[in-house]
């Protein structure tokens, strides 16, 4: 990892982070795309044996292979499976928005109503690792928003199976089709729609850059949560830290992905030497500890800064994704957090509690986008519509504006509208 002695050292560096589209996909990406739309079925099954390696005779799931996965896992895993369901709902439950009216003009009725979405199609990364978490994360919401149907997609393992884990997440869950389908193809199925996958009104979960390109294309034809990026945590720890635990947590984002990023900012400078010592050793007997030592030597940092007030404000220029404040006093600083995905308080409150188990969600804005973006939430799996009457009486006194301003604007066929209305003009 790369050691700064002050902030300003680092700030320029980093702040430049290595976008998850710098390797341009579009054109692979849209020719994907393209032949799903026109291909339908065939294309998807042509494009699974072509970029998967795996020859698939049907797209969709069984139900009675869906209902028995529950049976495959261990029932100490099923358990903590519907713990972990009973927590989400708990919390995403606590987001749900109700409509309004009112009625506070004489003569005016208008309000706002909240309505799910039809259709959801959720993307479950998978083929070599599988995430049942990510299954609950994105589900969850969306049943207790009210949508009607959730499809979930999911790439299959080289043997064209899917892990148990998932289906039995997806079982819990309350999923209602599963297909074995991932990448960008997979994608273009919820999007266009093919003889088998249903064309779905938004496309939500995490993706690798073909995935998250694909979703950028079809935006607009379809709504999709966000474009997800590699994953990343930035700790602020004071001297009441321990260099053990904050050695773990860094790792633990480091092994997700050579592009992840791993940040510490303490105001202790033999905290540095210390994490520092205890990440190599904790790097030795890791299963993925190629990945992580990469992702560490790219892209991990150990900053020194002045005082808890610097660390907090080169974090907010951060946005990052996941913000642990690993000190002795951590609600005193919450309220100066302005742009974090999830925060994570205290020393025994470590970001992978987030990641599978809490209630939060998991699914968060990445590389900077928590600026303006939001994590998933029961928002994301609804729309408004608002209505509005007025009585005859309620018009006459309004229509007067509403004519001038349309004469305004040069548009006499809007002003026609309303004066053929106050004048009971026949045309």
């Amino acid at each position: 990892m790369k050691i700064f002695s002050t902030v300003k050292q680092t700030q320029a560096e980093i702040l430049a982070r290595k976008m998850s589209e710098s390797v341009d996909v579009s054109a692979t990406v849209a020719e994907i795309l393209a032949k799903v739309q026109t291909g339908g079925d065939q294309a998807v099954k042509e494009l699974t044996k072509e970029i998967d390696g795996v020859e698939l005779a049907d797209l969709r799931v069984a139900a009675v292979d869906i209902e028995a996965s529950v049976h495959e896992i261990s029932s100490e895993l099923l358990a903590v499976l519907k713990k972990a369901k009973e927590n989400i709902m708990a919390y995403h439950e606590k987001q749900v928005r109700q409509g309004f009216v009112s009625t506070s003009e004489q003569g005016v009725v208008m309000g706002q109503r909240v309505l799910p979405l039809e259709t959801v199609g959720v993307y479950v990364p998978g083929g070599t690792a599988a995430y049942p978490s990510t299954v609950l994360m994105d589900v969850l919401p969306a049943k207790i928003a009210g949508v009607k149907r959730i499809v979930m997609i999911t790439p299959p393992s080289k043997e064209g199976k899917l892990a148990p884990a998932i289906l039995a997440a997806a079982q819990i869950a309350g999923v209602d089709e599963i297909y074995q389908v991932g990448g960008a193809q997979g994608i273009a199925a919820l999007a266009y729609g093919t003889e088998t996958i249903p064309a779905v009104d938004k496309i939500v979960g995490p993706g690798n850059i073909y995935v998250a390109t694909a979703k950028r294309m079809v935006y607009g034809l379809v709504d999709i949560d966000m474009i997800a990026g590699p994953s990343d945590v930035l700790i602020v720890a004071d001297d009441s830290a321990k260099p053990e635990w904050l050695a773990a947590d860094l790792i633990a984002q480091a092994e997700h992905d050579p592009l992840a990023q791993a940040i510490l900012i303490t105001t202790s400078e033999s905290m540095i030497q210390a994490v520092d010592q205890a990440v190599q050793r904790q790097l030795a007997d890791l299963p993925r500890q190629a990945i992580a030592q990469q992702s560490l030597d790219n892209n991990g940092k150990l900053i020194l800064a002045q005082n808890l007030d610097e660390a907090i404000a080169l974090a907010n220029q951060v946005a990052p994704e996941h913000l642990e404040l690993a000190v002795d006093q951590p609600f005193g600083l919450l309220g100066k957090v302005k742009n974090a995905g999830s925060v994570f308080l205290g020393h025994y409150t470590p970001e992978v509690l987030g990641d599978y188990f809490a209630g939060p969600n998991h699914t968060l804005p990445t590389e900077g986008t928590a600026r303006f973006y939001s994590p998933l939430s029961v928002d994301d799996y609804v729309k408004k519509s608002s209505y509005l009457y007025y009585t005859p009486e309620a018009l006459a006194e309004a229509g007067p504006s509403v004519e001038l301003f349309a004469k305004t604007e040069h548009l006499d066929g809007h002003a026609r509208s309303m004066a053929i209305r106050l004048r009971g003009e026949e045309e």
